[in-house]
């Protein structure tokens, strides 16, 4: 090893860095603990006082303070900068790095952070980090105090550090990105789980307080009728005027239970004219109806159905509404459901501004069941309401192309 690789004119400084380079690399695949223990080595290395390591987002439309030097350690994962903002931003979308001496707020590239301090420091460099398999994966700044004249070896230098890690980096987004749809796959699984046993448990009340029920009183009158048929013909006759109506009641049940699995009118209609026939239904409010004709997976068509019925039943039971607007629209890999009313409102969560998103266990007006079936297909529902200004509810997900 010679003193030529890196741009370091001290051999022995330069196989400490590369030493140190490797520990932090071989640490673990966590993103933070990398940019934490790569900051210090640059800043020794370098010579500067503050280190701070920029990693680009799994949506590669952002950046997020991922490592610092103390005290900016504090900070990590609560600054963020779009690509293109600021002197970071800058040299991420421009892939070229940049060197300022002095006057760094005179620049239009500078962004002013309060939480980094940047009024206490003169000069900076910002270098993008890129490697040959990952491309850009991030961008380090290192600052001065005192006013320093950045050389073009040092930023070769700084270039040669930020390729080195490069590397390191994408594995560890990748990892987390693993890591992320692993969680994601399991709380799914689990939801998934939850849901079938909730449907069965459902399924079987039904049957048991509505079918078992009517069929055992069924039983009960046909057993009387035959009894009296021969003796007392008027009242055969008025327990067979009752087993009918039983006969009725129990068919009506079974069909309401099978239609609680998948509902018919979308195997006739499809989805769109669906959610139309279910705005009709809807008693003593005008309800306007916007919905693109999209294709969509069965399972998908199923839960959004759903969704919008439990809102729709909201809006009648509870939301004292005059108007009603139902929307679904497909734009690209995303598809939403929104059913929005006049009505009364409601406190959600005592938020202000009241906007959440609902989690599967949240209770009172369907919301629970609504944003569980908006995570079993992968998506998440958004709830505004506040009393007096009406209730939107709007579901989302991500769809593979048909």
């Amino acid at each position: 090893m010679t003193g030529r690789a890196l741009g370091l004119a001290d051999a022995a400084s330069e196989n400490a860095l590369l030493v140190g380079i490797i520990e932090a690399i071989s640490a673990g695949p966590e993103l933070e603990l990398l940019a934490a223990r790569v900051a210090p080595l640059i800043v020794a290395a370098t010579a500067t006082d503050e280190c701070f390591v920029h990693v680009l987002d799994d949506t590669e439309q952002s950046l997020t303070l991922a490592g610092a030097t103390p005290p900016f350690d504090q900070e990590v994962g609560r600054v963020r900068l779009r690509l293109g903002e600021g002197v970071t931003g800058w040299a991420a979308s421009r892939r070229e790095p940049v060197v300022i001496v002095e006057g760094k707020a005179n620049d239009p590239r500078y962004r002013y952070f309060p939480e980094l301090r940047g009024e206490e420091y003169t000069s900076m460099v910002s270098v993008p980090m890129a490697s040959s398999p990952g491309g850009l994966v991030g961008v380090l700044n290192v600052h001065t105090r005192q006013r320093r004249e950045f050389t073009e070896a040092d930023v070769r230098l700084l270039t040669s550090i930020g390729s080195l890690i490069a590397g390191a980096v994408h594995q560890a987004r990748l990892h987390r990105r693993l890591a992320t749809r692993e969680r994601a796959h399991e709380r799914f699984a689990e939801q998934a789980v939850a849901a079938q046993e909730a449907e069965r448990r459902r399924l079987a009340a039904d049957i048991h307080d509505g079918i078992t029920q009517r069929l055992c009183s069924l039983r009960f009158h046909l057993d009387a009728a035959a009894e009296a048929l021969t003796e007392e013909p008027a009242f055969a006759a008025e327990q067979l005027v009752l087993s009918r109506r039983l006969t009725h009641l129990a068919i009506d049940e079974a069909h309401a239970a099978i239609n609680g699995l998948r509902p018919p009118v979308l195997d006739d209609l499809g989805l769109a004219d669906s959610l139309a026939s279910l705005a009709r239904a809807v008693a003593g409010v005008d309800v306007l109806v916007e919905v693109d004709r999209c294709a969509l997976p069965e399972h998908v068509e199923i839960a959004l159905y759903r969704i919008a019925q439990e809102a729709f039943q909201n809006v009648v039971k509870h939301a004292g509404a005059s108007n009603v607007r139902l929307s679904l629209r497909r734009s690209g890999p995303e598809v939403s459901l929104e059913v929005s009313d006049d009505g009364r409102g409601f406190d959600l969560l005592a938020a202000d501004p009241p906007t959440t998103t609902v989690g599967p266990h949240c209770g009172g007006y369907g919301l629970g069941s609504m944003a569980e079936r908006a995570e079993l297909i992968g998506g998440r529902l958004d709830v505004r309401s506040a009393p007096g200004r009406g209730t939107t509810v709007l579901a989302r997900a991500a769809v593979q192309p048909q």
